[in-house]
């Protein structure tokens, strides 16, 4: 009885483990800058106070992710750019719409790391330590 309990506790916890960490795929990271995004939804699911540390994204919908679940049939049914503030935001966020039937195309950071991740991969010359 013991072990099924402990079984049970262990699958919640890699469940919770694996929605919150565990990279989604296939959507890829875009810049919110970039045109090709106009003709997508931007929805920003940073909170409120992110929103206004960060530049604010003009033609967005702004609904944070903790209010997601209330507000999620003011999302237009067309496919969405995401907007999130970290990892573990932009894996929740996306698989719930997902999970409510929207289709995410592309998403992008508050500091957007997009442009250094893609140079990095490409960047093979090496840096000197001392430079």
């Amino acid at each position: 009885m013991e072990g099924i309990l402990l079984l049970a506790l262990f699958i919640l916890l890699s469940i919770s483990v694996y929605r919150r960490y565990y990279p989604v795929r296939g959507v890829p990271c875009v810049d919110y800058r970039d045109e090709s995004i106009n003709s997508l939804t931007i929805l920003d699911l940073r909170d409120y106070n992110e929103k206004t540390n960060h530049h604010p994204i003009a033609n967005s919908l702004h609904i944070p992710f903790a209010y997601l679940k209330r507000h999620v049939y003011e999302i237009p049914n067309k496919p969405i750019h995401v907007i999130v503030s970290d990892e573990a935001g932009k894996n929740l966020g996306i698989r719930f719409l997902r999970s409510r039937g929207f289709k995410v195309k592309s998403y992008s950071m508050a500091d957007c790391p997009c442009k250094e991740r893609r140079n990095a991969k490409w960047n093979t010359a090496k840096k000197s330590k001392t430079a």
